[in-house]
């Protein structure tokens, strides 16, 4: 997998919300300002990501993988975050911190996963090589 900094940058925003919320859950607190910033930051990070995307394809880069799933990505990714918020703001206990929680963990997974379309490594599983009789 390539690595490149929108995919660190995922990492810091994701994991640092996921921590927060998780932390807010164990000390069994309600969703409070700021378990709902971290979720929002996440939030903006995945918009500013989507835009600056979409002007790297606009200058003429290419997204190596299928740019259909790219895109559903970007837009799941962008619509975790929102779920979040409204189940944090439907169930206002310390549950809704551990959904909130796995909206950040879960938008690093998947940038890693727009990280593998856009420069085009496949996760197509390679035929397994025993070197039995050759």
């Amino acid at each position: 997998m390539t690595i490149d900094g929108w995919f660190i940058a995922s990492i810091v925003v994701g994991m640092a919300s996921t921590i927060i919320c998780f932390v807010a859950a164990v000390m069994k607190k309600k969703p409070n300002d700021l378990t709902l910033i971290s979720l929002a930051v996440v939030e903006i990070f995945i918009i500013v990501y989507a835009v600056a995307s979409l002007i790297r394809v606009l200058a003429g880069a290419n997204i190596n993988g299928e740019p259909w799933e790219f895109w559903g990505y970007i837009l799941t990714a962008a619509l975790l975050p929102v779920g979040g918020f409204y189940w944090a703001m439907t169930e206002r206990t310390f549950w809704s911190n551990y959904v909130m929680g796995a909206v950040g963990v879960t938008v690093v997974v998947m940038m890693a996963r727009m990280a593998q379309i856009w420069y085009g490594v496949s996760t197509a599983a390679q035929p397994l090589q025993l070197g039995i009789g050759s």
